[in-house]
């Protein structure tokens, strides 16, 4: 399964086309999506109003929505932070600490365009798109 991050879900929104965005659109298996809730929540905090947010998340709602946050993980994304720090890399976001982690834990790939997971790639075997 592919995890879609905020930051590619703003610019696809926004039309903008980032190499990721285009990576987004050539997927033909759009039912191997999966939209974490703290990227839900993410990308609804940015609607200019109510009615934006209802239509951006009818648009969000078409892929599966999953948990990205269990006491587990909880656990498992502090020892991450742990790790990172320890190799001279502070984790910036705990949200995108969790959708990484999320990611190595159940073996997804994630396709993003935020500087902050290429730590999570090289130290932790986050795997990209």
């Amino acid at each position: 399964m592919i995890v879609v991050d905020t930051s590619v879900w703003i610019a696809h929104l926004r039309d903008v086309a980032t190499e990721p965005v285009r990576k987004l659109r050539a997927l033909g298996d759009l039912a191997s999506l999966l939209v974490g809730d703290l990227i839900l929540l993410e990308v609804l905090q940015g609607a200019r109003s109510p009615a934006d947010a209802m239509n951006l998340e009818r648009e969000m709602r078409q892929f599966e929505i999953v948990s990205m946050l269990s006491p587990d993980l909880a656990v498992e994304a502090a020892a991450n932070y742990r790790l990172l720090r320890s190799r001279g890399v502070t984790p910036r976001k705990t949200a995108d600490l969790i959708i990484g982690t999320f990611c190595i834990e159940h073996g997804h790939t994630l396709l993003h365009d935020d500087r902050d997971f290429e730590p999570m790639r090289t130290h932790l075997g986050l795997q990209v798109l």
